[in-house]
């Protein structure tokens, strides 16, 4: 057991003295720098983040939520923010939040060099928004930070050997039917191994994705999205359309076999009056991989928690 910990030791020391986590995270400041300040500029509100909460995202797997009691009253800690910037709308047009997030992901995503059991998102949600305004936002931004880095961040790009494009907006869009169809399975891994420059994809099936999700014209299909990322470095950006009204966000949960009151106290609000909106969440870990040419996010964390792995 002693040789256990001071192996465990020994690998997180290791960790902390290599010099692409320590240009790793001094990029990750700057871009996280550039985000707010973009933010800023745009006149969003800066909330800070939602720790634990009685509801949080279910994100297809209830069952890996960490839950716990404190007063007496049942808390889980936080997947993602969704709920909360939904219920913020009451108070701003325009909010965006440095999210942590906790998911227990499977040991098998150990090796997919994009996944952390802890991590933190640029989460931000507009008030009376469309997907094609929040997509619009989210080109923007992306071309903002990668400008800024570009210009700002010479030393870690020269120090990764990253040379990174501007990418030409409006990014080209596809469908979920039409990546499926040419892809298969893999749709997300192959497309961007594939492509050159961001792409969309939106239209998701109903049945995949989770319940707050605004449905289309046909309600088989969503009005959401996921940006891709070139190179292979995969998923970048989702987000969509919210469901607002509370008898629609019943039926959903009723379509998916979820228990109503796991979510009563976020359906009695919607009932309240809670605006419709839309918005996005992009893993700062993932933009930070991506920017420096790294092969995995643990590099952009100095503690990181990897899916399977002993983590501080």
């Amino acid at each position: 057991m002693q040789y256990i910990e001071k192996e465990k030791l020994e690998y997180i020391t290791k960790h902390l003295k290599d010099e692409r986590v320590i240009k790793a995270n001094s990029l990750k400041s700057k871009l996280i720098g550039f985000l707010r300040e973009f933010m800023q500029d745009k006149g969003f509100i800066e909330l800070l983040p939602v720790i634990a909460s009685p509801i949080t995202d279910p994100l297809s797997s209830p069952e890996t939520t960490v839950s716990f009691t404190i007063y007496g009253n049942p808390l889980q800690l936080t997947k993602s923010m969704i709920f909360h910037k939904q219920l913020a709308m009451l108070s701003y047009e325009k909010i965006y939040i440095f999210s942590p997030n906790f998911r227990i992901e499977k040991e098998e995503m150990q090796k997919s060099g994009r996944h952390l059991v802890e991590f933190t998102q640029l989460d931000l949600e507009i008030r009376e928004a469309d997907r094609h305004e929040v997509m619009s936002l989210g080109e923007e931004m992306l071309v903002y930070v990668i400008t800024r880095a570009i210009e700002e961040a010479k030393e870690e790009l020269e120090f990764f050997t990253r040379k990174l494009r501007i990418p030409s907006r409006p990014f080209k869009a596809i469908t979920y039917k039409e990546a499926y169809s040419k892809f298969g399975k893999d749709y997300e891994a192959k497309l961007s191994r594939e492509i050159k420059e961001p792409v969309w994809i939106v239209d998701f099936p109903e049945k995949s994705r989770e319940f707050y999700y605004r449905q289309g014209k046909d309600p088989n299909y969503l009005r959401d999205f996921d940006l891709i990322y070139p190179e292979g470095y995969g998923e970048a950006i989702s987000g969509g359309e919210r469901e607002w009204r509370a008898e629609k966000t019943r039926e959903r949960l009723r379509g998916k076999g979820i228990d109503e009151k796991v979510y009563l106290s976020y359906l009695i609000l919607l009932e309240h009056g809670i605006p419709p909106s839309a918005g996005f969440g992009i893993g700062i870990e993932r933009l930070t991989r991506f920017i420096a040419g790294l092969d995995s996010v643990k590099y952009c964390r100095l503690f990181p928690k990897v899916p399977g792995e002993f983590g501080l």
